[in-house]
């Protein structure tokens, strides 16, 4: 029996949309995955991934390709192949729980394997699809231009960091500080200004308008910087957020300031910065987990650790 003639069971979908759901953590993540792996990715698009939760796209996504298998069966059985093949899943070590994660992401996949080994037990299944993973590998392998960016920013930086003149740096810094947030998909407006060694600027994460400040001096910042920044905030529309980036980090005093001037504001420092630049976190995960942080505790600087 042919691939063409033998649907795929409703067993494995839904071994399938749980695997999916448990291996990547993000929307952004598990979307970019599916889009690598099939070729016909334009049905991806047709899912409110914004709207949705993991699962409900997940779902949407699945049950859409399994009605017309005539046109998506292969795409269906190349997302089975490729999930299942999955066993590293450090990826999810920086988030909470990371051991609970890890764990039923390891559970679904070897589910998966399990409910759909029947599709690939001949050698002439196998050879069916191994074309095509060498296409999907080659694929995955062009992901490496990403920590290839990330040197070469890397590198920028650390030539930024050898120049004694200030104003010099202050102006590579703005330059530098651009590539990076445009790197991460994060709009960064032409607003950025850079008076002395700050840099004001603006850009926007998940829906969400943030005011951004950075300071490249010798002194931390202390709570009248932070106080200073937060009016900036006030003034803007409401839901507006702010990231203050202090590369020599932040006084004791400045971080365990109560104020409600200070809400809408988190904080990055100069080894938060290496951690991106070093392919540890992504600039969005880390963003995503300091607000997060900041919201269920109120403290101001979180230290993303694990990593």
């Amino acid at each position: 029996m042919s691939f063409t003639e033998k649907k795929v069971s409703v067993q494995s979908l839904l071994a399938l949309k749980d695997a999916l759901t448990n291996v990547f953590w993000t929307k952004k993540d598990l979307r970019q995955f599916i889009e690598l792996i099939i070729e016909n990715p334009l049905i991806v698009s047709t899912i409110n991934w914004n709207e949705n939760t993991k699962l409900e796209s997940v779902s949407q996504l699945i049950d859409r390709m399994s009605k017309r298998q005539d046109i998506y069966q292969i795409d269906l059985l190349k997302l089975i192949q490729e999930t299942g093949n999955l066993n590293d899943f450090s990826h999810l070590k920086i988030w909470d729980n990371s051991e609970d994660k890890i764990r039923k992401a390891k559970a679904s996949v070897e589910k998966l394997r399990l409910n759909t080994k029947s599709y690939f037990d001949t050698i002439e299944e196998l050879k069916k699809t191994e074309k095509s993973r060498e296409s999907n590998q080659a694929k995955i392998k062009e992901s490496i231009t990403y920590q290839q960016k990330l040197d070469e920013l890397k590198t920028e930086f650390f030539a930024i960091a050898l120049n004694d003149n200030h104003q010099q740096r202050g102006h590579q810094l703005e330059k530098f500080l651009k590539e990076l947030f445009f790197f991460f998909d994060l709009d960064p407006k032409n607003s950025f200004k850079i008076t002395g060694e700050q840099i004001d600027g603006t850009f926007t994460f998940d829906n969400t308008d943030y005011l951004m400040e950075a300071k490249w001096q010798k002194k931390q910042i202390d709570a009248q910087d932070l106080y200073g920044f937060g009016g900036k905030i006030t003034g803007k529309l409401k839901n507006t957020l702010g990231l203050y980036i202090s590369l020599e980090g932040y006084s004791s005093e400045s971080t365990k300031t109560k104020s409600s001037t200070l809400n809408s504001i988190i904080l990055m420092d100069g080894v938060d910065l290496m951690q991106v630049l070093e392919g540890r976190i992504k600039l969005t995960d880390m963003l995503y987990i300091k607000r997060r942080n900041a919201s269920q505790t109120g403290e101001l600087f979180y230290r993303i650790i694990g990593i």
